[in-house]
């Protein structure tokens, strides 16, 4: 007989049900109530009822657990006289996707030496979110593979789905039955009109198949996400998209679609060109537009960590404490100044 089922599959290990991950990791009270509050406060900022900014902020991605809960617990200290003007929400990102091979994050490789204890990575990702909640600080995280999400959606108050998936089909029926809003990133090269069609997409229910908490296979139907917002993050053919007419083109678009002229901008990737510092030139311009009036930018976000840079992972070697180890972020220091001008920006043009 000739072989023709997983030919190429070298060997398979047990995955924990969201269930019992669940379990052994609770959502108590405290947390559910900074994770509600998140929600709530967010799309009332993004549907224009709150004149706040939402600021997403955090590292790239969560490579070491600890460095990212000491970066929280500054960036709330350092954002609580800012919170008639700005939403902080920690960046919790634990998929890291790949152009083409590297490491894919806590989840997927959580010792980052291509062990890939996804279990254990499980544990951890749920594990920190519950501690950022218990903070009271929310936080926001990207859905890159669409099954992962039921281990820890619960614990998020702002969903993205990014650049290199938000043309895919799944993620935008995934991102129908979320319960918390989406922001979706404009493609690798720019365009805004494949993120404006997934945010369409996401408002209908739809039928797809996924896991039940108890990890079995099923068939879900989706009421549909309301709360879809646009994130200008830049691209390759048409450069950055921050500028004043790239805003006002966008918000255009959006209305020409018949959706919320409500955007939310990306001071990194595309928009800085890779580099760290960039953002700084990015918020500015973005100040500006917003004490000019400009009313569709309702949120930004910003890579930031304890220290500047970022570094390899380099075997016998110790890492730097709270530096990135996929694209390089502006440091903790360096990013509060920004927040404030931020803040200043948005009393400003609320005045």
């Amino acid at each position: 007989m000739h072989s023709t089922d997983d030919i190429r599959i070298n060997g398979a290990r047990p995955l924990i049900t969201p269930w019992v991950l669940a379990e052994e990791l609770p959502l108590g009270e405290t947390a559910a109530a900074t994770v509600t509050g998140g929600r709530r406060q967010a799309e009332a900022i993004l549907s224009g009822e709150d004149p706040r900014v939402v600021a997403i902020v955090g590292p790239c991605s969560v490579h070491d657990p600890r460095a990212l809960l000491d970066f929280a617990a500054q960036l709330q200290a350092a954002c609580a006289p800012l919170a008639d003007a700005v939403l902080p929400i920690l960046r919790v990102y634990f998929e890291k996707p790949r152009t083409v091979v590297g490491w894919k994050g806590l989840i997927n490789d959580p010792d980052l030496d291509g062990s890939f204890h996804i279990n254990r990575g499980l544990h951890l990702a749920r594990r920190v979110l519950l501690e950022v909640a218990e903070l009271g600080l929310p936080a926001a995280s990207e859905f890159l593979d669409t099954t992962l999400g039921q281990y820890y959606a619960e614990l998020v108050s702002f969903g993205a789905i990014g650049a290199r998936t938000v043309e895919s089909q799944i993620h935008r029926e995934l991102a129908s039955g979320l319960s918390m809003p989406v922001g979706f990133k404009n493609g690798t090269n720019g365009q805004v009109d494949v993120a404006i069609d997934a945010i369409r997409s996401a408002r209908h229910g739809h039928w797809f198949a996924s896991l039940t908490k108890e990890g079995t296979p099923a068939i879900l139907e989706s009421s549909g996400n309301p709360h879809g917002y646009l994130i200008l993050r830049g691209g390759r053919e048409t450069g950055p998209n921050y500028t004043p007419a790239a805003v006002r083109a966008a918000a255009t678009a959006l209305a020409r679609a018949d959706l919320p002229a409500a955007l939310i901008v990306d001071c990194s990737h595309g928009n800085s060109e890779k580099d760290p510092r960039r953002q700084a030139q990015v918020m500015s311009s973005l100040c500006e537009q917003i004490q000019g009036g400009e009313q569709a930018i309702r949120g930004v976000m910003l890579e930031s960590h304890l220290r500047e840079g970022r570094q390899d992972v380099v075997p016998g070697r110790e890492l730097v404490y709270g530096q990135s180890i996929t694209d390089a972020c502006l440091s903790l220091a360096d990013t509060v100044p920004l927040l404030e001008q931020l803040a200043a920006a948005v009393r400003m043009a609320r005045s």
